[in-house]
This record gives C-alpha cells, structure tokens and sequence, in this order.
C-alpha cells in the first residue's frame, strides 16, 4: 500500500505543484469503455480508427480527465479533497502506450477553502495535450492514509 499525506488549505500556496504519472494501455482503454460506455470506434476499431484524422485508435478524451482526477485526489491537495469543477480543452489526441503526466499548480486559494488548480496533462515528447483548470475545495486538517491497491483487472 502507498502512504497518501494532504496538504490541507492553510498550507497551501500559491505555485506550489505535483505531479502524476501513468501509461495508457490497451487494458486503460477497454476498461474505461467498458466503465464509462463510451464505445466510440474510433477508441476500440482499428479499421474504423484508420479512416479517421488521427489515423489510429486513440484514448477517451476523459480517461486524460479521470488521471487529473487522480492526481488531485492523491497529490495535491490530496485525500479529503472536494471536486467542484473542471474545465478542460483537448489539444492532442492520446495513442496507446502514450505516458502520460499530470501537471498540477496552484493558482488562486479562495474563501471557504476553494483552490484554483492549473491542470495540464504532456505525453512522453512533453507535448501538451490537455489544458484545464480544476476549482476544488481544499481538505482542512493534515492527512495521512493509506491508499487502497487496485484491483487487476483484465478487459474480455
């Protein structure tokens, strides 16, 4: 298991950033179609993928949205944090076996422990291919727990 510490509101500061990394795999893509439903071809038909723009498969935009989610949650601020919102634009499509790395910064800490997050996602040539903010409500107390290990599983 991994050891997850917060930083609560008061310690927060402005520019202060984190970061998560994560590889798209075949098994992140048939599992978040499966989860999600979204059973657009062009994330899971090879063919069809072909006579697209991208001229492959690619990953769902939101997978990009759901690994912001997770370095929010377990970077910064971290455990107890409170989603409000996210904004996001897509800027390049994301190809299995892409790495990707969620940039956080801290922009603005607002009344009633609200926290303005700058939230990019690069893949591996450090090419930005999600741009967004998140506003978040900061946990108020330090801390530390334990962050379940996930389950494996394997798409059919």
């Amino acid at each position: 298991m991994t050891l997850s510490t917060n930083t609560p509101y008061d310690s927060l500061e402005v520019g202060q950033k984190a970061s998560f990394t994560k590889s798209v795999t075949e098994n992140d893509i048939m599992m978040f179609a499966s989860m999600s439903g979204d059973r657009n071809p062009v994330h899971l038909d090879e063919t069809y993928a072909a006579g697209t723009m991208f001229k492959e498969r690619i990953a769902h935009g939101m997978f990009s949205g759901a690994l912001i989610s997770a370095a929010v949650a377990c970077e910064l601020p971290g455990p107890g944090t409170i989603y409000l919102g996210q904004q996001m634009e897509f800027k390049l499509p994301v190809k299995l076996n892409d790495e990707l790395t969620v940039q956080l910064e801290i922009l603005e800490k607002l009344p009633k422990f609200r926290v303005r997050i700058a939230t990019r996602v690069v893949n591996q040539r450090d090419e930005i291919v999600v741009d967004g903010e998140a506003l978040i409500i900061a946990p108020r107390k330090e801390v530390s727990v334990q962050l379940a290990e996930l389950p494996k599983f394997v798409a059919q």
